[in-house]
């Protein structure tokens, strides 16, 4: 049987959409599945703030009457207009090993592209850089996290048969946790004193984390800003993220450098793992998937932690201020049993960041991946 591709255009298949990720993936041990609601929610016009300025459409590839791939057709006004670019971006595919299949979903996204004047193809991409982006090529047999992409090893090979090319590349480290590198702990100390710096003192107010938050996002739109793809933040997601986001973190796990002004230079963030939970939960948090992420948020953290992001504003970089945040962010996670961090997908060709990680012994890159494009 031919492949048909079915645009969504109703909840029921919104459904089969995001199901479709759990039934390919049922039974991996690697795959972390994001919760429905979430997923639902993203391509919800009014709960998803980035679709003020994203255009979406979804799309599932059908054989026989049953779902055989899916994929989303997006294009980010913004992240256009800054790097000067017609890019209709592909996200969250899925597909059988099927090349038929795989070729039919993305026929779709560019045909549709093209028709908004489109000129190249790129993905896997989402809204955002808050969005998981960047297929998987290498490190199949290591666990997921909440943030990023699984697939299977055959998605690549698809792709560049397809005539796609890797234009980005990240990496991701396992990083031992349990003890501060000697240079980065003599370091920390200096550096406050030497650019009259203080950590925030984060209480457990929600309103004072909330306006700190806030000012985080702030400094991510600076500090982010050259990074590949990046389109900045609205204020609007501002809030959007803080509402979804900020009941996840432990504030003893977040630290906040601000100047003599009480301004806010840098940010580092990391959170207990909930890979382990989300694949218990299944994607529902109802009857009993509740339990598993509230166990590890609130009861029995497990031994990773996830590295959400590290963020320094331009003037400050440089500085020594990274080894700030880690000097306060380990004893606290060894303090709670945690024993490796797993840093989110970092540019290969971010050599400053990634040289922060030569001072932890054993620290290893343990997974890659890339995001294709060609022109259309």
């Amino acid at each position: 049987m031919s492949v048909e591709i079915v645009e969504v255009t109703s909840r029921r298949q919104l459904r089969r959409f995001i199901r479709f990720g759990y039934d390919l993936y049922r039974g991996n041990r690697y795959a972390v599945p994001d919760l429905f609601g979430s997923q639902r929610d993203a391509f919800t016009p009014g709960r998803n703030a980035a679709l003020d300025f994203c255009d979406l459409v979804l799309f599932l590839a059908v054989r026989d009457g049953v779902t055989v791939g899916r994929t989303a057709g997006i294009i980010n006004r913004h992240a256009n207009e800054k790097w000067g670019r017609d890019t209709v971006r592909f996200g969250w595919i899925d597909f059988i090993d099927d090349r038929e299949v795989s070729r039919a979903l993305l026929d779709a996204v560019a045909a549709w592209g093209r028709s908004r004047g489109m000129t190249e193809i790129e993905g896997p991409f989402g809204f955002t850089d808050f969005d998981p982006e960047g297929m998987l090529v290498d490190g199949f047999d290591q666990l997921g996290t909440m943030a990023t992409i699984y697939n299977y090893p055959y998605y690549s090979e698809h792709i560049r048969a397809l005539g796609m090319e890797c234009s980005a590349e990240w990496v991701e480290w396992s990083i031992p946790f349990d003890t501060v590198p000697e240079k980065m702990g003599r370091l920390a100390g200096l550096v406050l004193k030497r650019y009259n710096l203080h950590v925030a003192e984060l209480g457990s107010k929600s309103e004072e984390a909330t306006r700190y938050a806030c000012r985080l996002f702030e400094l991510v739109n600076v500090a982010y800003s050259p990074l590949y793809g990046f389109s900045e933040f609205s204020q609007r997601q501002i809030e959007d993220f803080v509402r979804r986001y900020l009941p996840l973190l432990d504030m003893k796990l977040v630290t906040f450098i601000l100047d003599g002004h009480d301004e806010l230079v840098a940010a580092g963030l990391v959170m207990h793992s909930l890979s382990r939970a989300l694949q218990k939960a299944r994607g529902r948090l109802f009857p009993f998937g509740w339990w598993h992420l509230f166990k590890v948020l609130k009861v029995k953290p497990d031994e990773y932690v996830d590295m959400l992001f590290l963020a320094i504003r331009p003037d400050y970089q440089n500085k020594g201020l990274n080894a700030v945040m880690f000097d306060r962010m380990i004893p606290v996670a060894r303090s709670m049993g945690m024993k490796l961090a797993e840093s989110n997908p970092e540019l290969v060709t971010n050599s400053k960041m990634q040289a922060h990680w030569q001072y932890f012994e054993g620290a290893h890159i343990h997974k890659r991946r890339c995001v294709f494009r060609k022109d259309l």
